[in-house]
């Protein structure tokens, strides 16, 4: 029995099954354990340069129709992002098998951010339970969109337990998926439409025209990904014996309570598992948006509830990983279904 098992490992490896998969699975784990250190260089900061320059140039050539010039921004940033990493992976395949999955794995890397996020949650959580509110609304203010100045305690921790729920999918399981059925370059893709949406997709007097597009494209590239990463979390919350019934039932009657089609349905399952209300009124460049609670107020929340919601970010990225990982090896066609 031992010997037949090893003959069908063996064989698998031989046969190349796990080459489409390899990278993935790399960069997953150059990501558990580095991060994202400050001191190298990131794609995605170069990425948000390139549409710094373009919201520049669009503003000057297409004032009169900023809508118009958002499409052909976001059309663009695509282009120049997904044909530059294509343009890389296709070098560096032709070169060697080894460069090609060394290169692909550098840039799986560079697209999840799991580490990075529960990083910066950590320094909010540690700040509050050092009764530092000033530094941990400092903390917080790196990792959310909204004003930081008038949040108390619970405020920030609210913010941060959000912001891990929300980019569980946005920053780590959504750039897998995508990974998954179309390789890294893929990957950019995914990642120049959320970097766009986080840099222009406000809907302000600013960006309500000229981000429309781009908040538009965020809205139906993470439709599925948000789901399929819910749906992930509530077995998440089973399997770490949070409240995984109520994580479900909090899913299914809150998960559209966002002007967001997709951010309330992580949100909305976290809460249910922790048991806490999250979401409600907060402020954006110093305006008032009305918002609607997420979850039931059954105990306030504590600084604890960001721990929880990074051990549950940590489950069900794994859980994806190997979803993405399976996808991956029939799409890249080494397995016969």
């Amino acid at each position: 029995m031992t010997k037949s098992v090893i003959d069908i490992l063996m064989e698998a490896v031989r046969s190349g099954v796990w080459i489409p998969a390899a990278p993935l699975l790399i960069g997953f784990l150059i990501d558990l354990i580095l991060g994202d250190p400050y001191c190298l260089p990131h794609p995605v900061r170069a990425i948000g340069s390139l549409i710094s320059q373009l919201e520049r140039a669009v503003r000057k050539h297409f004032a009169g129709n900023l809508r118009f010039g958002g499409a052909v921004l976001a059309l663009a940033v695509l282009t120049v992002t997904t044909g530059a990493a294509w343009a890389v992976l296709y070098a560096a395949y032709r070169i060697s098998i080894w460069i090609g999955i060394a290169a692909e794995s550098v840039m799986c890397y560079y697209l999840i951010a799991q580490k990075c996020l529960r990083d910066e949650s950590m320094k909010v959580c540690r700040a509050l339970e050092e009764k530092d509110t000033e530094k941990a609304r400092k903390a917080v203010s790196m990792i959310v969109g909204r004003d930081t100045g008038r949040l108390d305690a619970a405020g920030i921790t609210r913010a941060a337990v959000e912001t891990v729920a929300e980019n569980t999918s946005d920053g780590v399981t959504a750039p897998m998926l995508f990974i998954a059925f179309g390789g890294a370059a893929l990957g950019f893709f995914y990642k120049a439409v959320n970097t766009m949406d986080s840099m222009i997709g406000y809907r302000n007097e600013k960006y309500t025209d000229l981000g429309r597009f781009a908040a538009r494209l965020d809205d139906a590239v993470n439709y599925l990904p948000s789901r399929i990463t819910a749906i992930v979390m509530i077995l998440s919350a089973y399997l770490l014996r949070y409240n995984g019934g109520n994580a479900y039932r909090i899913w299914r009657r809150d998960r559209r309570k966002h002007a967001s089609p997709n951010s309330a349905q992580t949100e909305s399952v976290c809460a249910g598992a922790l048991g806490v209300r999250l979401a409600g009124d907060a402020y954006y460049f110093g305006e008032l948006y009305r918002k609607e609670y997420i979850g039931d107020d059954k105990r306030p929340v504590e600084a604890e509830d960001i721990r929880r919601a990074n051990r549950l970010m940590y489950c069900t990225s794994v859980i994806v990983l190997a979803l993405s990982v399976i996808i991956r090896m029939v799409i890249g066609g080494r397995i016969r279904v």
